[in-house]
C-alpha cells in the first residue's frame, strides 16, 4: 500500500543546530501515528514543515503520491492536508454553527455567495453540522464561542478542519492545558475518528500516544531515534533514557 505521506530525509538547520536531521518517515491511509520526544528535539519544526509554514533547506515531502515539498499551507490545504489547534481566525461572538460554515466556505473560496447570510446557505450548514456532530460539539453548535470551555474550543478547532473533509490531520499537542477530564474527552473523540482519517498527533500526554496510537516515532535532537508499536516504544531503553529528567513514560 502506497503511504499517504512520506518524509525524505528532511533536514531544517538553524545556523549550527539541526533542528531536524534527515528525518524519514510514512504513514499508512488511516493509520494514527504519533511523534513524541522530550523539550526542544524539533517536534515543532518538523509540524511547520509538513504544514508548509517552514520549508526544508533539503529533502522531500510526499503527499498522495505528489511531492508537496515547495507547496505553502493554503495548497496543502486544498490537497487535503490539515493541521488542527493551531487556528486562530475563530470568531468569539459568533456561534459555534457560524464558525465552522464559515471555515467551509473559506475552503471553497468563491464557490459561494459571501455577502449572503451563511445560515441561509444549505450547501455550508449541512456539512458544518456533520463537522460539529464528528468532535461531538452537536448540543453545543447554538452557543457563541465566548460561552465554550477550553476543551469545547479545542472541538470546534478540529469541527472546523473536518467541515473540509481533509485526508491527513495534523494534531499539534491536542490536550496542552486540558484538565484530566478535558484530555479524557479529547482520546475519545479521537478514538472515534480514528481510521475514518490518517493523522499525525504530536503530544505531550503519554498516556493519550499510548492509548490511541497505532506506531509511535521518537525525536531526539532532531533526529527520529526509534519507530514502532506502542509497546516496544514503551519497552525501548533509548527512549527511556531519552526521556530521562524531562517525563517518564508510563508504564
Amino acid at each position: 500500500m502506497r503511504p499517504l505521506l512520506q518524509l525524505e530525509q528532511l533536514v531544517k538547520r538553524y545556523g549550527g543546530l539541526l533542528a531536524t536531521d534527515h528525518v524519514s518517515l510514512a504513514l499508512a491511509p488511516g493509520e494514527l501515528h504519533a511523534v513524541i520526544g522530550p523539550n526542544g528535539a524539533g517536534k515543532t519544526t518538523l509540524i511547520g514543515q509538513l504544514a508548509g509554514e517552514i520549508r526544508p533547506d533539503s529533502g522531500r515531502t510526499l503527499f498522495d503520491g505528489r511531492d508537496i515539498t515547495g507547496l505553502p499551507t493554503a495548497q496543502r490545504a486544498l490537497l487535503g492536508l490539515a493541521r488542527s489547534f493551531q487556528i486562530t481566525s475563530v470568531f468569539p461572538e459568533f456561534t459555534v454553527l457560524e464558525n465552522v460554515a464559515l471555515a467551509m466556505q473559506a475552503h471553497c473560496g468563491h464557490s459561494f455567495r459571501f455577502w449572503t447570510p451563511v445560515l441561509s446557505q444549505a450547501e455550508l450548514v449541512e456539512p458544518a453540522h456533520s463537522a460539529i456532530a464528528q468532535a461531538g460539539l452537536a448540543e453545543r453548535s447554538s452557543a457563541r464561542v465566548a460561552e465554550l470551555a477550553h476543551g469545547e474550543r479545542r472541538q470546534l478547532e478540529l469541527a472546523m478542519v473536518l467541515v473540509a473533509r481533509p485526508k491527513l490531520l495534523l494534531l499539534d499537542e491536542p490536550m496542552a492545558g486540558m484538565s484530566r477530564q478535558e484530555s479524557g474527552l479529547v482520546v475519545e473523540l479521537l478514538g472515534r475518528l480514528k481510521g475514518q482519517y490518517t493523522m499525525l498527533l504530536v503530544e505531550h500526554d503519554m498516556d493519550a500516544v499510548f492509548a490511541l496510537a497505532d506506531r509511535v516515532s521518537v525525536m531526539v535532537n532532531g533526529a527520529i531515534v526509534a519507530s514502532d508499536k506502542p509497546e516496544a516504544i514503551r519497552g525501548n531503553e533509548l527512549v527511556r533514557r531519552a526521556y530521562l529528567g524531562d517525563e517518564e513514560l508510563p508504564a
